[in-house]
């Protein structure tokens, strides 16, 4: 019974960072220039950018993947969660170091987003280790 809040906790938290992702990852990939322009920051080439969209929308599906089926995938939920801590202490790291023209609150509330969506990662990975 245990295991089974635990994946349920697990799946509900990769469902939520897979609805974040597919956000970023559809505008880093198709329409780049939208969201540099919703933060106001200088321009950049979006070759630049698009590239993460395609990179995003790929841990996406591997998350949904997960949420099917979570047995044994410990490995893929550990590089979701190391990859949603490290995009968010960069983003951080940016906010900080005041490394971006544009909106402030278009730098932090991802570094937010994504800082919590790690620590709910790391949670449920942990809480949910008997089935990984």
């Amino acid at each position: 019974m245990a295991q089974e809040q635990d994946a349920k906790m697990l799946k509900v938290v990769l469902v939520i960072y897979a609805v974040v992702s597919v956000v970023y990852g559809l505008g880093f990939l198709f329409v780049p220039g939208v969201l540099v322009n919703m933060g106001g920051g200088n321009p950049v080439d979006f070759y630049e950018l698009r590239w993460s969209g395609g990179v995003i929308i790929a841990l996406v599906i591997g998350a949904l993947l997960v949420v099917r089926n979570p047995a044994k995938q410990g490995a893929l939920v550990t590089t979701l969660a190391l990859a949603s801590s490290l995009a968010g202490l960069a983003k951080l790291y940016s906010v900080l170091a005041h490394e971006y023209s544009g909106a402030t609150w278009f730098v932090t509330l991802p570094a937010v987003i994504l800082l919590l969506i790690s620590a709910l990662l790391w949670w449920s990975r942990r809480r949910a280790k008997e089935i990984l």
